[in-house]
Formats: structure tokens, C-alpha cells, sequence
């Protein structure tokens, strides 16, 4: 019925044809409700708020009423305008209005929260012609603390061993997570430089879900559970799934990626353990309520590389946060999340939006823990004009690359191909100039063959 008079309504020709059509739905109970019903969805803005006040009146009259009974003198009267103009005044003001475009992160990497900014103690600026240098040393590594030792991978159980064939023992940041890693379920955040060794943290979280689903004869329920590993760049997704599917292929998990360009069809997803993934991906994935079947599965959320947060594919991390936490809390099904990190320096607040308690799952390295020391220098160049700063950038490339010649290899980053070509020829020139050549290549070195074969096989003249 319903149906067939708004059919009526939305085919009548005019206004006239309209009033005849409502009039006779307000002659019938069953049709007149329709009609009511109709009348209020079309109520404008305007009227709902003229109604909102009108009912905050009416609500402020009858407390006053309840209160001190029937007042009936003038000056009582004002006094009742007075105080519904307040009531009203009160209510307006209690709303408030979110403006979305204020909330919006514009500022992507770019974004600075710190207001000052210091170099490490044992820094130093040295000034030259047309540049300046700031020289920012390596840190020292820290003395191991009372009690901290190395952990054997003999120590581990000896089901977990396989995965770290050819190792000998877990370096300092890895000895430090392993017991949260391994034996707990704990949401964890690791904070800690490049280098550090973040992949085998993540092993042997994946190891201790592996684990609760081992049975008795050493068997693993593979249908039980999935793991979902969150990297940022589809070259570190196929990087991860070789270095995962290499180093559980005794356990039987496989492992696949799942990105823009490979997709993977339903019996491939119920087959796979670990699904590595891009955040994007991950979050089209989460976003489907219409099949949920996989993401219910999933008892191990590991983010690679969470200090992108700051970025501007932070919204998405944060939305598979989120909605990974509303899950467990949804359906009360445990989902262990795991945040790896480069050094943050609110690793704190980041450590409270994963749910990570402070006092077991938060753990914070500097670049002291780096295996390698990094020692860095900024060379800031003065001169404005193009061909002459492009000049100095060459010879100041060339004396650093001089220093290091020799000694062990230097990646030369240039943004763009035709002065990669440029700034490499320069190069040579002046290796050449001042004999100096030989610092770069020896003549027996098979770096030499290597170059020799690749420029052969160089199309473009400038580069062979």
C-alpha cells in the first residue's frame, strides 16, 4: 500500500494533482499514516529546530512548575521569559560543532611537533667555501646491563629452533623482546634502528602463535589460525614472503602476498597461514562486511614500519587499528597485535593506541643498538647560482667518495637519470686528472669483470 501511494505522489503532474492525491490518503486511517509519515520526513531543517526549542521550552516550563507551583504576578511572568530564553540560550551553547577540514592532516612527513631542535652531544659545524658541514657522530654502544646476556637459539624449545638455522644466538634487541615475543601474548610495540634485526622479533612472535596451535604429536592445526604481516612497500612484501617462506617451510606454513597486483582466490586464502600485505590492501580487505570468514581467523596483526603513522598513509594504519581492536571486542576472539618501529619519540602514545601495556610489551632502542654505528654528516650548500652549485655539488661528492674509496662501497643517491650519467662521469674525470684512479678499481678485482660484462650489455652510450 505504502508503495503504491508515493508511485501516485511521485507521478502527479502538478501541485493541484498533488493536494487531491494527499486528500484522499487523509481520508483513510491506513493511508493517512503514510501521509503523516511522508510530512515529517520532508520537515525541514528549520522546523526540526523550531521544534527542538519549542520542546526545551515546554521542558524548562514544566520544571519550574514541578518546583515552585503556579506563579501569577507580571513580574513573576518576565522572570518565566527570562529564565526560558536562558534554558534555550543554555541548550544552543551545550552543542558542539566539529569542523572535519580543521581536523584533517595535512601535514603528512613534513609535520613538525617539536618546537626545538638540538644535535647529539659530540656534534660539531665546520664552514667552507660555498657549504657547511655538520658532523653528528656515531653513539657508543651501551655497556651491557647486570643480568643481560645473549639468548642461544640452543635455549629456545626445540620445535622454534628450525626457524633460525645457521644462527647462533639472538643479538641485543632481540634477547631483550624474546621473552614477551615468544612466551606471552602480549600486544608488544619495538622501537629500534634499521638494522636491528625487527624481522626476527616478528619470527618469534609468529613462532609463539605457531605454538599455541602445535598438538601433541607435534602436528600443527593450520586451519585454526591465520597471521597477517603489514609492510609498507610491495618490494618488502616479496622480500618478506621469500624470507618467511624459506625459514618456516619445515612447519608446512605457507606463506603468501597479497597486494594491487596479486590477488588470490578463496581456496588459495583458506590454504595460506601468513598473508603478507600492503595497508591499503589490508584495509579493502577489513573493510567487506559481507565476508568476514578470513579476518575472523586472524590471531596475529603484525605492522611493519608503524612510524608511518606520521605519514600520509598514517589514516590507514589507524583505521586497521581500530578496527582490528573493535573485532576483538565485538566478538571477544583474542588478536595479538604487533607494532615494529624506527626510533619514535612518542613511542609512548603510540604504544597506548595498539593497547600495549607499558610495563611488558613496550620496548624503546636507540641508535646505540644499531650493529653497525652510523656516523652521518650534512652538507648544506650556499651558492644560489644553478651551474655553479651543481659544480660544487660535484666536487664535494667527489672528495667524500675519494675518502671512502678503497675502503668499502659508497651509494651515490641523484634525482634523476641524466644526472646520475653527469655526476659519474665527473667522477672519473677527475679521478683520472689526479691519477687517482686506481683507488677506485684495481686492475685483478672482479668488481672490474663485473662492470666490463654489465657495459656491454649498455644501451645508452653516456653510461657505457
Amino acid at each position: 500500500l505504502k508503495v503504491v501511494w508515493c508511485t501516485r505522489l511521485s507521478r502527479a503532474q502538478d501541485d493541484s494533482e498533488r493536494g487531491r492525491i494527499e486528500t484522499e490518503m487523509a481520508s483513510a486511517p491506513e493511508s493517512s499514516a503514510i501521509l503523516d509519515a511522508l510530512r515529517a520526513t520532508r520537515t525541514s531543517a528549520r522546523d526540526r529546530q523550531s521544534a527542538l526549542e519549542r520542546t526545551i521550552r515546554e521542558e524548562a516550563r514544566r520544571l519550574r512548575e514541578g518546583g515552585e507551583g503556579a506563579v501569577a504576578s507580571a513580574g513573576a511572568e518576565a522572570g518565566e521569559g527570562r529564565a526560558e530564553r536562558a534554558a534555550v540560550a543554555s541548550a544552543v551553547a551545550s552543542r558542539q560543532v566539529v569542523d572535519f577540514e580543521s581536523l584533517s592532516f595535512a601535514g603528512g612527513a613534513h609535520f613538525k611537533s617539536s618546537k626545538t631542535t638540538g644535535l647529539p652531544e659530540g656534534s660539531f659545524r665546520s664552514s667552507k667555501k660555498g657549504y657547511d658541514e655538520v658532523h653528528v657522530p656515531a653513539l657508543k654502544p651501551k655497556p651491557m646491563m647486570a643480568g643481560e646476556k645473549l639468548v642461544p637459539i640452543d635455549s629456545l624449545p626445540d620445535w622454534a629452533q628450525p626457524a633460525f638455522a645457521g644462527m647462533k644466538e639472538l643479538n641485543r634487541v632481540q634477547s631483550r623482546v624474546a621473552e614477551a615475543a615468544l612466551y606471552t601474548n602480549e600486544n608488544m610495540l619495538v622501537c629500534a634502528p634499521t638494522g636491528a634485526g625487527k624481522t626476527n622479533v616478528a619470527m618469534l612472535c609468529v613462532l609463539h602463535q605457531i605454538g599455541l596451535h602445535r598438538r601433541e604429536d607435534g602436528s600443527i592445526d593450520k586451519a585454526a589460525f591465520k597471521m597477517v604481516y603489514v609492510a609498507p612497500m610491495k618490494a618488502l612484501v616479496a622480500e618478506m614472503v621469500g624470507n618467511f617462506s624459506k625459514r618456516l617451510e619445515s612447519y608446512g606454513i605457507n606463506v603468501r602476498e597479497l597486494t594491487g597486483d596479486v590477488n588470490l582466490t578463496k581456496a588459495e586464502i583458506e590454504d595460506t597461514q601468513i598473508i603478507v600485505t600492503t595497508p591499503e590492501k589490508w584495509d579493502i580487505i577489513t573493510r567487506k562486511s559481507d565476508d568476514r570468514t578470513y579476518s575472523n581467523l586472524v590471531r596475529l596483526l603484525i605492522i611493519d614500519e608503524i612510524h608511518l603513522l606520521h605519514d600520509d598513509r598514517g589514516p590507514v594504519l589507524e583505521s586497521i587499528v581500530a578496527r582490528t581492536i573493535r573485532q576483538v571486542e565485538a566478538t571477544q576472539e583474542a588478536t595479538r597485535i604487533i607494532g615494529l618501529s624506527a626510533t619514535l619519540p612518542n613511542y609512548e602514545d603510540v604504544g597506548d593506541f595498539l593497547r600495549v601495556k607499558r610495563n611488558r610489551g613496550l620496548f624503546y632502542f636507540d641508535s646505540s643498538y644499531r650493529p653497525c654505528p652510523l656516523a652521518q654528516q650534512y652538507v648544506g650548500v650556499n651558492i644560489k647560482k644553478p651551474l655553479q652549485r651543481f659544480q660544487l655539488m660535484n666536487e664535494i661528492c667527489y672528495q667524500k667518495v675519494l675518502e671512502c674509496a678503497g675502503k668499502h662501497q659508497v651509494l651515490v643517491f641523484v634525482h634523476s637519470r641524466k644526472e646520475t650519467a653527469k655526476t659519474a662521469r665527473f667522477i672519473k674525470e677527475m679521478a683520472l686528472k689526479e691519477e687517482k684512479l686506481a683507488r677506485f678499481m684495481k686492475e685483478d678485482s672482479a668488481s672490474r669483470e663485473i662492470l666490463t660484462t654489465e657495459a656491454e650489455a649498455c644501451k645508452d652510450a653516456d653510461l657505457r
